[in-house]
């Protein structure tokens, strides 16, 4: 995997820009050669360390080069990093320990890491290692182990999910499926280097093509990426929906004379940020859905733009399905689970030692993803939500991005989350937890939504909040929110 992505530029435009680290008064950028050159030294170094083929090392690094860096030196020589999210506590962190058993962690400073008996180096300690001889890339089984994620935990508890050197292959389809990808593309990733979003559709991607791959500097705000996709001659910018809605918070045009479209994903993409974007930019943004176990395989496109409302349809060469509870497909426009097949090159090994699990997601041909959808004729997808986020309502099944659309329409308010809550014995009720800058009234409320919902899809509790709970990689927690109000009403 790591030989594929670096061999296309360093081998045929080895001085051509690979990445460019862009600060408020500098550009840090490194060639494919000076990349090669430091993934492989890396790599060589880590070999040092004593370490051996199949061995996992956690990586608890901070938004910096080294986190994409290690990431590709450890799978070089068939080590098997784990990429972490920097916000993960000390306790997190200690169950990944337990479950996995990493024979070295790195780590950055200040980045949370509990006591253990395993091995620690620093950040510093393994970005010296760049100009060590180059270490040979171990080639192999391409369905051998590759590399280990943790799911976003929205299913109560995240799952170490296993992936083959394949899945970098898969991400072809995502080329011309969403991005529209070309080698004299320069994408500007709004995310992290720590972020998966981010270590595939910002970094990995780009440089399987020998495009250039653009990551604004750590600390830098929504506010200054306008001013970065223009002056750093963006073609293609990839945030997530929150991002694009600070930026477009600025309401003024964008001036990207070189921008050709943007990317979305992360979460569902609302409507009117959508609008709000193409009206500001001059330009479209396509989503696209996916999941830790198989990324991104739904998508929009700028040679297919995805129907309005829909998540897009499935990229060339995926095979897809949605399944009623007796897992046979259902008639069009029929709501039901979405499955990808299992004969996908992208779709995960299994989770981590737990094969029980791995074999409850898994239905015949189907890999079963938990979230609820319908297809239209003509294959386009639209997404209605997990299938444990679906709320109940008179017997009704209401999807809860449905009612957050509508909510998220009000001028008052910023962001809002709808979940199934429980007030009394038996009793449950459609709630919305928005944002604001003071509170709404409710018969106020209730007469803006009642205009746009059906009455069974109405919500009968609103109630402010100072923030949504979201995970690390910006996916609402509505289970989370569900819960904590719960329990404050019982306490």
């Amino acid at each position: 995997m790591a030989a594929y992505v670096l061999s296309h530029g360093s081998t045929h435009t080895p001085d051509h820009p690979a990445l460019e680290i862009l600060h408020s008064d500098r550009v840090d950028s490194w060639s494919y050669l000076a990349l090669e050159q430091a993934v492989r030294g890396i790599a060589s170094g880590l070999l040092a360390e004593g370490l051996t083929a199949g061995d996992r090392v956690l990586m608890r690094l901070e938004n910096s080069v080294g986190f994409p860096l290690t990431y590709l030196a450890c799978i070089a020589v068939d080590l098997i990093p784990v990429p972490t999210a920097a916000q993960l506590t000390a306790p997190e962190v200690a169950k990944m320990i337990a479950e996995l058993s990493p024979s070295l962690i790195i780590k950055s400073d200040g980045v949370a890491c509990p006591e253990t008996a395993c091995p620690v180096l620093s950040e510093k300690q393994v970005l010296e290692m760049q100009s060590l001889p180059p270490a040979h890339y171990v080639m192999g089984d391409p369905e051998r182990l590759a590399y280990i994620i943790y799911t976003s935990g929205t299913s109560g508890t995240p799952r170490a999910v296993c992936h083959a050197h394949r899945a970098i292959w898969a991400r072809r389809m995502m080329w011309d499926g969403w991005y529209g990808l070309r080698p004299s593309d320069r994408l500007l990733h709004a995310g992290a280097f720590n972020w998966t979003y981010t270590l595939g559709t910002g970094l990995m991607d780009p440089w399987t093509m020998g495009a250039t791959a653009l990551i604004p500097a750590p600390g830098t705000q929504p506010t200054d990426l306008p001013r970065l996709i223009r002056d750093h001659s963006a073609t293609i910018f990839a945030a997530a929906p929150g991002v694009c809605r600070q930026i477009l918070k600025q309401i003024q045009p964008l001036d990207a004379p070189a921008l050709r479209h943007g990317l979305s994903a992360g979460e569902k993409l609302p409507e009117r940020t959508r609008l709000a974007w193409e009206e500001l930019s001059g330009t479209s943004i396509y989503e696209a859905f996916g999941m830790s176990e198989c990324s991104t395989f739904l998508s929009g496109s700028p040679s297919r733009p995805a129907p309005e409302g829909s998540s897009g349809y499935a990229q060339n060469g995926r095979r897809i399905a949605v399944l009623g509870d007796d897992h046979h497909p259902v008639p069009f426009g029929v709501p039901g689970i979405l499955a990808n097949s299992k004969r996908d090159p992208g779709l995960m090994l299994g989770y981590w030692e737990a094969e029980d699990e791995t074999n409850a997601k898994f239905s015949g041909e189907w890999f079963l993803t938990g979230d609820t959808v319908c297809m239209a004729a003509d294959g386009a997808i639209t997404y209605l939500g997990r299938s444990d986020d679906m709320m109940n309502a008179g017997g009704f099944r209401v999807s809860p991005l449905e009612v957050e659309a509508v909510i998220n329409q009000h001028p008052e308010i910023q962001e809002c989350a709808a979940a199934e809550v429980s007030i009394k014995a038996d009793t449950t009720v459609i709630t919305v937890f928005y944002v604001a800058e003071h509170e709404i009234a409710q018969h106020l409320l209730n007469d803006f939504v009642i205009t746009h919902l059906a009455r069974y899809k109405t919500p009968r509790l609103f109630v402010r909040v100072s923030e949504l709970h979201k995970g690390a990689n910006g996916k609402l927690l509505r289970k989370t929110m569900r819960s904590n109000y719960e329990n404050a009403q019982i306490s």
